[in-house]
């Protein structure tokens, strides 16, 4: 595997370092320094600078959605659900009047990275997500009560730019 494949590979395995090159506020060398492939620091440092010149600096999604807040969400068993369910995954499911959890909802036309894009800026808030899930046209976000209004703010900011 040639120079150039090895750190592609490596930053394809941190998301983090794959959008700091999108978005260009990379110092390469010290990047090439976290990076575990074997070559020159220098050679890394210019892998990581070709790289960056191919990517993409478009946005990573284009959504237009409604956000609400829904609050008394709990998990419950899918085939047990006896009011409406919000979120499911297999056989858990999260339903309204089951629990103290708030469900972010956007609803609109959602890109799916939107999703990726939400996470990662709720976990750069520090708001804990007990579950997530995106269709075209819908998002959900759960978190805790205390953390609904914030995790709201921050959803809103990411789908309705």
């Amino acid at each position: 595997m040639s120079l150039a494949a090895a750190t592609r590979d490596a930053v394809r395995e941190r998301p983090f370092l794959y959008d700091a090159l999108r978005a260009g506020v990379v110092n390469y060398t010290a990047a090439a320094r976290t990076l575990d492939i074997a070559g020159e620091e220098e050679a890394i440092a210019t892998a990581l600078r070709r790289f960056a010149e191919e990517l993409s600096a478009d946005p990573p999604h284009d959504s237009d959605a409604r956000v609400s807040m829904q609050s008394g969400l709990g998990r419950v068993e899918s085939s047990d659900a006896e009011s409406a369910i919000v979120l499911e995954v297999a056989d858990t499911a999260f339903a309204e009047d089951a629990g103290s959890l708030t469900g972010i909802v956007a609803t609109g036309d959602l890109a799916p990275a939107a999703l990726a894009e939400v996470l990662g800026r709720l976990r750069a808030t520090h708001i804990s997500v007990d579950a997530a899930a995106v269709t075209g046209e819908a998002l959900v976000v759960v978190v805790s009560r205390r953390a609904g209004p914030d995790a709201l703010r921050v959803v809103e900011a990411t789908v309705q730019e």
